[in-house]
């Protein structure tokens, strides 16, 4: 099983390992609503988007926490090795839309906050809610071991709110528990988004208009049974993105991806894993090779979406 550590955690850390792109302008929901998965024309003040960029063949480039600062101003959340890429490739599709996309990570401050430290700013809330502090912005996300957590984005200069530090690995090893993935860039178009489990926590949402891979994305959706999901697997030695999972009786092709892994407490390592679903239900896949170290595998804290 999966070992809890998470039990005390309270507190603030930064999240170094994330960038965010501002789309400024009068068609910068209606931009974003023809190149995401999910739905940025009816995004309100009071909530965030969980979102995937995909190729026109329905393979995920980047995944994002969208919301609104402003009117006309969205930002994007996501990883920031992938950040540079993604931005170019987005800009690409703007053509005549009133919509300016730019890197403004260094305008931003990105925190983490869990916990009691979260509950003396705001009350518990949805995943995906957000509320206004100021010039700061707190979006809800799903919680990690019953821990309830949230991202704190304000601009460079705004007063950080009062908790101890929360050690980085710690609050990595939470976004591994909760159990929603980040794309970085050593898994570009690895995945279709249900590979992610994207379109039941809130990432796809199959009824808005069209945007790159929307078909491919619906296929797999509405005709039979998805063959591949993401778990939760833990794992004695070190896991990293982009390492490949094995099944024990098979060494000659991998059944399924690292997709991100933290450090736990006792010195192993648990990960999110995206594979074929009949290899991860048989409880014998290894990291690495056929005969390497093996994975404990588990399913995700929130129930999946039935196939349509």
């Amino acid at each position: 099983m999966i070992i809890d550590c998470m039990n005390t955690i309270d507190g603030i850390t930064l999240l170094p390992h994330l960038g965010v792109i501002r789309v400024d302008g009068a068609d910068a929901a209606s931009f974003l609503q023809g190149q995401l998965t999910q739905d940025f024309a009816l995004l309100g003040h009071s909530e965030a988007r969980l979102a995937a960029f995909c190729s026109a063949k329905g393979r995920v480039q980047a995944t994002f926490i969208g919301f609104k600062r402003a009117p006309q101003e969205i930002l994007l959340v996501c990883s920031l090795d992938l950040l540079a890429a993604v931005l170019k490739r987005l800009s690409m599709f703007v053509l005549r839309a009133k919509a300016k996309l730019t890197d403004a990570s260094g305008e931003f401050q990105l925190r983490g906050v869990a916990g009691p430290a979260l509950s003396q700013l705001t009350e518990p809330a949805k995943p995906w809610s957000k509320r206004d502090l100021g010039a700061a912005n707190l979006i809800h996300l799903y919680p990690a071991d019953g821990i309830e957590r949230a991202l704190w984005v304000a601009p460079v200069g705004e007063p950080v709110p009062a908790g101890d530090a929360i050690d980085t690995d710690r609050w990595l090893l939470a976004e591994v528990h909760a159990g929603v993935a980040t794309i970085s860039a050593a898994l570009v178009d690895a995945f279709v988004p249900q590979m992610l489990n994207y379109e039941s926590i809130g990432g796809v949402n199959f009824k808005k208009g069209c945007y790159p891979g929307q078909e491919v994305v619906a296929r797999s959706q509405f005709r039979g049974v998805l063959k591949r999901r993401a778990v939760l697997a833990h794992c004695d030695a070190p896991m990293a993105a982009a390492q490949e999972v094995y099944q024990r009786d098979d060494g000659e092709q991998p059944c399924g991806t690292i997709v991100q892994a933290a450090r736990t407490a006792d010195g192993g390592w648990d990960a999110i894993v995206s594979g074929q679903v009949s290899a991860l239900q048989s409880g014998a896949v290894h990291l690495g090779a056929a005969d390497g170290p093996e994975l404990l595998v588990r399913a995700m804290p929130y129930p999946l979406l039935d196939d349509i």
